[in-house]
């Protein structure tokens, strides 16, 4: 065989579309499409958003459904921002196909992203979510008797130093200052000013008297790492049966969980009665944060029992001053949590809802958020969570769940062997009296089945 050498002349200016080299496509994606020819998706999202366009009047936009197809891109392929959505697609010929752009054309631009973005309602992207859980129920996987709900803090578009005061517009430097010659420092330095304000006391923050220039909507909290940023809340209400997401709802990040859940639980119903105007949320699991009389009480007038564990609080609850229906919800809830049920829907709910968060926010790449105000991030993490519901939906039906489930597969495949030869070799070992029992531990199995499978699954991880 002949060494090869890359070419450095200029290449052919005309090719012919027929010469060009055509990909095989990915699985994973030809079957999402092939789930969205089946239920006429781009159809049914043309008549979403031909309202909001004019007709026949300046040049075309891209078509809606490419549009919401690259922001599930973003999702399955853990993509945090429009930029990095517009490069990947334009990089990869089976991204491409997903996205019915023809080898001869540019997929789009993240500035034709921005402007779809801007354009369509925050209703058109609730309908296209709504609708994926149509289809889910087409393919008879919607229950939503049980139902779960947490809440996660995603990091805002703003930093801290963008906060000022909100009585005076002060930003932090210029409110420090005032306080050091108030307490008398005359003219500090930039030193003297960080000096006083690392010793002073009482340096909290408080969304009452700061807010961001940047992004107003957003609010100062602590995030899970211990870190202290602008913060947005989002919400997952989880369907305990099939998994599926009936609802994710945005909100501030100092929103209260029962203001937030009372919305939350409301949207995943009205969500579930579009699938099937027989089906009704019957059970809730929530975590202590939900714990309020208001709230249970609102949830039995709902008929919806719930399973909410209680703060511990110091003394004995006075109910003089509370309505008769707080107390008999308070009580109802507690028995329900004493029963083995309520354990078993405990155990569940820390299960499914955080798994959801790990599926968008961290494979997902929804944790940091690129975008400003509610109503736009909201936008976002609703297609995001319909392209969750969309690997669940393939998952029932093929097997698979994401792209990136196919490259491990086969690796997990030779794991699974590894330990049953490891069951199987050990104990015959020790009964034979053989030295291969201090050693099994140490052999690549994997290696010994699959030749490179170990070299594969690494690449994979990468």
């Amino acid at each position: 065989m002949a060494l090869g050498r890359r070419k450095s002349e200029q290449q052919e200016a005309w090719v012919a579309t027929m010469d060009l080299p055509r990909g095989p496509g990915h699985v994973f994606y030809d079957k999402l499409n092939a789930l969205f020819a089946e239920h006429d998706f781009d159809v049914r999202v043309e008549a979403l958003c031909r309202a909001h366009f004019a007709d026949r009047i300046g040049r075309p936009s891209i078509p809606p459904g490419v549009y919401f197809r690259m922001l599930m891109v973003g999702y399955f392929e853990g993509l945090d921002s429009q930029r990095g959505i517009a490069w990947r697609c334009a990089d990869s010929r089976s991204l491409a196909q997903f996205l019915g752009v023809e080898v001869t054309k540019k997929t789009p631009h993240h500035s034709s992203l921005t402007k779809m973005h801007q354009r369509l309602p925050l209703s058109v992207h609730e309908e296209v979510f709504t609708f994926v859980l149509q289809i889910a129920g087409a393919e008879d996987l919607v229950n939503g008797k049980t139902v779960a709900v947490d809440a996660t803090l995603l990091e805002a578009n703003a930093a801290m130093k963008s906060i000022v005061r909100r009585d005076t517009g002060d930003d932090w430097t210029a409110y420090v200052r005032k306080l050091a010659e108030a307490a008398g420092i005359q003219d500090p330095s930039d030193e003297e000013l960080r000096r006083f304000d690392r010793k002073r006391k009482s340096k909290k923050a408080s969304n009452a008297d700061w807010v961001s220039t940047t992004d107003a909507e957003s609010r100062i909290a602590k995030m899970k790492d211990g870190r202290t940023h602008l913060a947005i809340k989002a919400e997952h209400v989880v369907d305990l049966e099939s998994d599926l997401l009936l609802a994710v709802t945005v909100h501030p990040a100092d929103c209260g969980d029962p203001e937030s859940g009372r919305e939350s639980l409301a949207d995943a119903d009205a969500n579930l009665r579009k699938v099937d105007p027989e089906k009704h949320i019957q059970e809730a699991a929530m975590d202590k944060g939900y714990h309020s009389a208001s709230f249970l009480a609102d949830c039995r007038a709902g008929e919806i029992r719930t399973y909410i564990p209680e703060r511990k609080q110091p003394g004995t609850r006075k109910w003089t001053d509370k309505p008769t229906e707080y107390k008999e919800a308070v009580y109802a809830n507690r028995r329900r949590m004493k029963g083995e049920r309520g354990k078993r829907l405990g155990r569940l709910r820390c299960e499914y809802v955080e798994r959801t968060f790990a599926h968008i926010c961290e494979t997902g790449g929804a944790r940091r958020s690129w975008l400003r105000g509610l109503e736009k991030v909201n936008k976002r993490y609703l297609i995001h969570a319909a392209g969750r519901n969309l690997g669940v939906i393939l998952r029932a039906k093929h097997g698979i769940g994401t792209p990136r489930s196919l490259q491990d597969g086969f690796a997990a495949l030779c794991a699974a062997l590894q330990h049953a030869l490891r069951g199987l070799v050990k104990p015959l070992a020790r009964f034979c009296g053989l030295a291969l029992a201090t050693k099994v531990e140490d052999t690549n199995w994997r290696e010994i089945v699959a030749p490179g499978a170990p070299a594969r699954a690494a690449r994979a991880a990468a």
